[in-house]
């Protein structure tokens, strides 16, 4: 189903068309948004709303096919926003044809201020983030003195950007904020070169805009920013007459290897004279970002030799996790700090862990692993034991250190990161590869004994919330918040209930002085008490 976006607002896109009748209709079918200059940038708005809610929505284990195409379209939010949809897996579904000659997808480079009124007016930028100059009505025509003056400016303002060896942090450079994300195609007569990622894309839309003002092919900005017609008629030749690289790419090949003729017929599609001054340039930055991306299946094989030599530190703690599985268990072992000498040994290797699974998130997140690495079963697997392993030791820190008083609730304040992307990577692993679905492993057999690992990570956090409940029932005097407390204490006394029957639990959730069964104590004594107090009241 497609989906073009013209002049509209991003507003009145979700006032006309809710997302949820949109969810309801394309159930199960691919979706495409595309527009035109600002309405390009609008559609990239209404894609990213779409993936959001449906990767939110309970009824998609996975985020449903989206496309997004804009042609034209000015450059929408900062590096934050960039690194956002990489971490979120979402830069394959944005791709942005860029002409060479178009101002527009680079206009933002420059700082708003700087860009002459008529050329804000006539994009309709006089409202876009940034913009603090008043705007009144004048002509949208712009003169070819003005035209070749903003020329410069772009040119000025989009190589200050590409020559930055680092992009973090523009705010500190005092630039403009803008940074592009997902593919980018840029166009030319010549055919169409294709790059990812932020420094890739920032310098090659420096580069192909630079070549085109030495060249002197200048068009007026008007027609440069209504090209995309022809050029995407054009396109598929290009695809399929094959380029004959010259005889210096030849050599070049031979002395080297395929991929420098490679980067040689991209720059020539892309608008780019390999003989030009800046080629070489363009040249190394190609080279730089291959090598900043090189093979993120190798880096995969490299972190499965790593997790193999930090299987020991998991070892150990399945070891410590033995040695009180029949007295307090290991997490209240863990909180209370039973055996020194062991619990100093079991944290330094839950702290190692934790920073092993912080790098594979910051590598993938960062586009380093492959897309698919999150739905593969080794690691999910993987992932899922690490978090049922030691989540229940990170709870047991947080409770000792006395942060659920200071900060509030472990799972609403004190959860780290990773293990809420986990449980995403495990909800959804029913659709990948070497994984079946909770509900299918239920209805197939029954434990005969307790799990090795209690299989919901957070549980010995519901019992501290249990445990600091119950106290405060117990103290209580108003009748309104108690009977609320009892009510919601009920409903986890079912739910640990139905999780040790059907054996979901680890054999030290049942150990003699772990927290819950010193809990159930707790309860049973608090609903005799309650008992005696309604029995009264009763009889009164």
């Amino acid at each position: 189903m497609l989906y073009r976006i013209q002049n509209w607002s991003f507003t009145n896109f979700i006032e006309l068309i809710t997302m949820q009748m949109l969810l309801n209709q394309i159930r199960g079918k691919g979706v495409v948004f595309t527009g035109h200059s600002l309405g390009g940038a609008i559609a990239t708005l209404a894609a990213l709303h779409y993936l959001c809610i449906s990767s939110s929505s309970s009824a998609y284990a996975t985020a449903p096919p989206v496309l997004c195409v804009t042609f034209g379209s000015p450059l929408l939010g900062n590096e934050a926003l960039s690194r956002a949809i990489l971490r979120e897996r979402w830069g394959g579904n944005f791709c942005h044809v860029v002409s060479q000659h178009d101002v527009v997808p680079r206009l933002l480079f420059c700082p708003l201020d700087a860009v002459p009124v008529r050329i804000i007016v006539g994009l309709q930028l006089q409202q876009w983030p940034g913009c603090t100059r008043h705007v009144g009505t004048v002509t949208n025509s712009v003169e070819d003195a003005e035209q070749e003056a903003l020329q410069q400016l772009i040119q000025a303002h989009s190589r200050v950007v590409a020559m930055e060896q680092k992009l973090a942090a523009p705010e500190m450079r005092g630039g403009s904020p803008y940074r592009p994300f997902g593919a980018y195609v840029l166009c030319s007569p010549d055919g169409a070169a294709c790059v990812d990622g932020l420094t890739a894309a920032v310098q090659m839309l420096y580069a192909t805009f630079a070549a085109k003002c030495v060249s002197g092919s200048v068009k007026s900005l008007e027609a440069a920013h209504s090209c995309y017609g022809d050029l995407v008629l054009k396109m598929p030749q290009h695809l399929v007459l094959k380029r004959r690289p010259r005889a210096v790419d030849v050599l070049a090949a031979v002395s080297n290897s395929n991929y420098d003729a490679g980067i040689s017929l991209a720059l020539e599609a892309s608008g780019i004279d390999g003989e030009a001054t800046g080629a070489t340039t363009v040249r190394h930055w190609l080279k730089a970002s291959k090598r900043a991306g090189r093979s993120p299946s190798l880096n995969c094989a490299g972190l499965a030799t790593r997790l193999g030599r930090i299987t020991p530190c998991r070892a150990q703690i399945e070891w410590y996790k033995a040695s009180f599985d029949g007295d307090t268990g290991y997490y209240d072992a863990f909180k209370q700090r039973r055996s020194p000498k062991k619990f100093h040994k079991a944290n330094i290797y839950r702290i190692k862990l934790g920073q092993f699974w912080d790098g594979v998130l910051t590598m993938l997140e960062t586009s380093q692993l492959p897309h698919d690495f999150h739905r593969r079963a080794k690691w999910v697997n993987a992932a899922r034991f690490y978090q049922l392993l030691v989540e229940p030791l990170d709870i047991a820190d947080y409770h000792r250190n006395n942060l659920h008083k200071t900060r509030g609730s472990y799972i609403t304040h004190g959860r780290e990161r990773r293990y809420e992307l986990f449980d995403k990577w495990w909800k959804g692993k029913g659709t990948f590869t070497g994984c079946t679905s909770d509900t299918s492993t239920t209805a197939s057999r029954t434990r005969s004994k307790y799990a090795g690992l209690t299989q919901d990570p957070c549980f010995w956090a519901r019992v501290e919330d249990a445990r600091e409940q119950t106290e405060s029932a117990a103290a209580g005097h108003d009748a309104v918040a108690l009977a609320t407390k009892l009510e919601s204490l009920r409903e986890f006394e079912h739910y640990a209930a139905e999780l040790v029957e059907s054996k979901e639990v680890s054999i030290d959730v049942l150990a003699p002085q772990s927290s819950y069964s010193l809990w159930l104590e707790e309860w049973k004594e608090l609903k005799l008490s309650d008992e005696a107090r309604t029995s009264s009241l009763f009889q009164f």
